[in-house]
């Protein structure tokens, strides 16, 4: 798989008949891509030890068929542990423990052998500092990072990324499989899984601006904006994210989803990445302007389809004052709002 070819696929969600990974699956990270993840695990089949910062939630898990625990190193013998956190710190903590508080990580506690399947969204350099890690120990280290929300999650319909040592994730693949509907395996370095994922969510992302800048002027000039959307969508652009998001900002409906500051966390790991690289990237630097508007503005709990929602107000257009932004319309502060989005997304 990996000598002839630099990327293959596999189909999930039972397209194959490859065997189901045995030994126990650790998950980190139970937000709601998290949650439905490790579900979708247990229903398949598998042991899943799933740990949570709040014992309040232990009920929920169990209820999944999932078996909660509060303490990290209950996952220290599985054979698999699967992380889904919000950022670069809330991985690394987990790998490398905190030294301050006498906690051991997954590098120090797992067995030789184990494989830590990463799935969440962080940098080049962060995925190549945790494979070291992990290395030093005898242990795998996947990076898995996926395309999809949380109903796709639920619905095991994700687009999953994957790379690092070929019998690494090759003993993955059946979990994978389980998760998602395909894997795309780019080769053995987890770093370029990383920056796959984050420049898809930055073709997304200014997909969402240019929709944004568009529908306003749209509604400037007085035409409905679903028929302009209706008629983009069945011509030149009938991809997936212009079909979703493009209802989206037409309605005016950016109730919570994937949340302004992860959007945010994300445009600012793909500048860094590009600027290393010597590649300007403009339309991510407006779009991350954007975000930060968004967010100062109280928008932080929104779905970054929000875009659309600060292209009106930069218009100085907002054609419905009920516009959909969730059951709560008050704006909190900033910093608040982000530290709730990365409480959530941490499933602490």
């Amino acid at each position: 798989m990996f000598k002839d070819e630099t990327l293959a696929s596999r189909t999930g969600s039972g397209g194959n008949c490859r065997a189901r990974a045995q030994g126990d699956v650790g998950f980190v990270g139970l937000g709601h891509m998290g949650m439905a993840m490790a579900a979708n695990l247990a229903a398949a089949g598998h042991r899943v030890i799933a740990q949570v910062r709040r014992p309040e939630r232990m009920g929920k898990l169990v209820a999944l068929g999932l078996k909660p625990t509060t303490d990290i190193a209950d996952l220290f013998d599985c054979e698999f542990v699967i992380s889904m956190l919000p950022d670069d710190a809330a991985v690394r903590d987990v790998v490398s423990g905190r030294q301050e508080l006498g906690l051991d990580g997954l590098a120090m506690g797992l067995m030789p052998g184990a494989i830590h399947l990463s799935m969440s969204t962080i940098s080049t350099a962060t995925a190549a500092h945790l494979a070291s890690e992990h290395a030093r120990h005898g242990q795998g280290y996947v990076a898995a990072p996926v395309f999809g929300n949380p109903d796709a999650a639920k619905a095991r319909q994700l687009f999953i990324v994957a790379a690092g040592a070929a019998v690494d994730v090759e003993r993955c693949l059946p979990l994978t499989d389980v998760l998602g509907q395909r894997t795309f395996v780019i080769g053995t370095d987890p770093a370029h899984a990383n920056l796959i994922k984050l420049l898809g969510n930055m073709m997304t992302a200014t997909t969402l601006e240019a929709l944004g800048e568009v529908v306003a002027l749209i509604r400037r000039r007085g035409i409905d904006p679903k028929a302009f959307v209706d008629i983009l969508t069945n011509t030149m652009f009938g991809g997936r994210g212009h079909k979703i998001y493009g209802e989206k900002i037409a309605t005016e409906h950016y109730a919570p989803g994937f949340p302004l500051p992860l959007s945010l966390k994300d445009a600012r790991l793909a500048l860094a990445e590009a600027e290393r690289a010597g590649v300007p990237m403009p339309s991510v630097n407006v779009v991350r302007d954007r975000l930060i508007t968004g967010i100062a503005r109280g928008y932080a709990d929104l779905d970054w389809s929000a875009l659309g929602l600060i292209a009106a107000e930069e218009a100085d257009f907002v054609a419905d004052a009920s516009v959909s932004i969730g059951e709560e319309t008050a704006r909190e502060p900033a910093d608040a709002k982000i530290g709730a989005e990365a409480e959530a997304a941490a499933g602490g």
